[in-house]
């Protein structure tokens, strides 16, 4: 089964927006084996979006639009795969009553819905529509010409759980049986090595299938089954998994996670434990990681910033001597800053974080040079980074992941340096 995913909207084509719509697409379809053979953004032109379809349906099965259904003048989307497949717009009857419900429960009872809102509930004659609990205008998917078009709205509040609790049950009901697949996600190995690692298994076979994917800071395989049942499809997985977890060992650290901050955040509420940061230049952003969980009031003690060398010295009691001596950017330093966080807080860990994110250096370290530190009640660790070359943003994400994986180390009692070199 061929698919095209088609993006809508001229902020793609000019690169003020990512267009992740798409990919949260391709990932869901790959999941029921639907091969996405052609990926196309087209602009806020009604002529050039009906081409698109009109050529799209000539070559796909299924065709899977994303944005162009809100209430502006440039939302054409509907407008042209109507006329592509020659069918009127009409108004939805049932969408129109929930919109004006939506309306009121808004408390805009004193403005009148505009037509342009209920342009929002045309829909092709002969599709069902798709209820959006997450916006104002409704999804829809049209059966025509032997291909099935699914609309979606564009906003990733919005895409993500339609695709999930809307497109999800129709691909389902597209397969005889079951496709099921598991992520086992890695810290500490880059994505070429690993596959150079994986890849004489992973091209020996055929179902289950392997697939290795880089993500920001971390890699991940993706293991795929096809089978009558879940059962089936679990059992055929297990042992690829296990074979896979064992050719890295602890280097992979969790399976179906969102990643690494919330893996070591959900780790330390389960065992119990606390932790307090000192950031100087992550600027809270592995503080910022942890509370993106919910409960972390529970493990988060809490953290302070200590940009300059003078927050050091007062707001943790670094010596001012020590920082004049080592430097702000150093293991000595960067001790200091675990071991007393802790002590502050009193929690059951300390972590800190100082080094030189960019542009500029400090004319003794290059410029992505880290120290981070992780303090408990017995010792410190640090783990000295060149992160050279990959920007402020990439500097911070890396230094936040790496105390992240010497936290989970330390909770697990694996060895704490085996994951130094990324």
């Amino acid at each position: 089964m061929k698919a095209e995913i088609i993006s809508v909207g001229t902020e793609l084509l000019l690169g003020t927006t990512i267009n992740s719509d798409a990919a949260d697409v391709a990932l869901l379809l790959s999941e029921y084996g639907i091969n996405v053979y052609w990926q196309t953004v087209v602009g806020d032109n009604p002529g050039r979006v009906m081409e698109a379809v009109r050529r799209a349906k000539g070559r796909a099965d299924i065709i899977i639009t994303t944005g162009g259904l809100g209430p502006t003048c440039d939302d054409l989307t509907k407008n042209a795969i109507a006329e592509a497949f020659s069918l009127p717009l009409v108004l939805n009857a049932e969408e129109e009553r929930h919109l004006r419900e939506l309306w009121r429960e808004r408390h805009y009872t004193s403005l009148e819905i505009t037509p342009n809102n209920l342009q929002q509930v045309m829909l092709p004659e002969g599709s069902e529509p798709l209820r959006n609990d997450w916006g104002t205008a409704p999804g829809c998917v049209l059966r025509a010409e032997g291909v099935m078009v699914i609309m979606l709205p564009g906003p990733p509040r919005e895409i993500r759980p339609m695709l999930e609790h809307r497109v999800r049950p129709i691909l389902a009901s597209l397969s005889d049986g079951v496709i099921a697949s598991h992520t086992i996600h890695f810290f500490g190995i880059g994505e070429s090595e690993m596959e150079y690692k994986l890849r004489g298994y992973m091209n020996s076979l055929t179902n289950p299938t392997l697939a290795p994917y880089a993500k920001n800071a971390e890699c991940l395989v993706r293991v795929t089954a096809s089978a009558p049942g879940p059962d089936e499809a679990e059992a055929m997985m297990a042992p690829v998994i296990e074979r896979v977890r064992g050719l890295f060992g602890d280097l992979a650290y969790g399976m179906d996670t969102p990643g690494l901050a919330e893996f070591t955040t959900k780790l330390m509420l389960e065992k119990g434990v606390t932790l307090a940061t000192a950031e100087s230049c992550t600027g809270g952003e592995l503080a910022k990681s942890v509370t993106d969980v919910p409960g972390a009031s529970a493990a988060l003690k809490g953290g302070v910033v200590v940009y300059t060398n003078e927050a050091k010295a007062r707001l943790l009691g670094v010596p001012a001597g020590l920082i004049e001596e080592k430097g702000a950017v150093s293991y000595e330093v960067a001790v200091e800053l675990a071991r007393r966080v802790r002590e502050l807080m009193g929690s059951d860990f300390g972590v800190g974080i100082t080094g030189l994110a960019g542009p500029d250096g400090d004319g003794v370290h290059e410029v992505g040079t880290v120290f981070v530190s992780l303090a408990d009640k017995d010792r410190v660790w640090v783990r000295e980074k060149q992160l050279a070359r990959r920007g402020r943003a990439q500097v911070r994400l890396y230094a936040c992941q790496h105390a992240f994986d010497m936290l989970r180390r330390r909770i697990q009692g694996l060895d704490m340096e085996a994951a130094a070199d990324i």
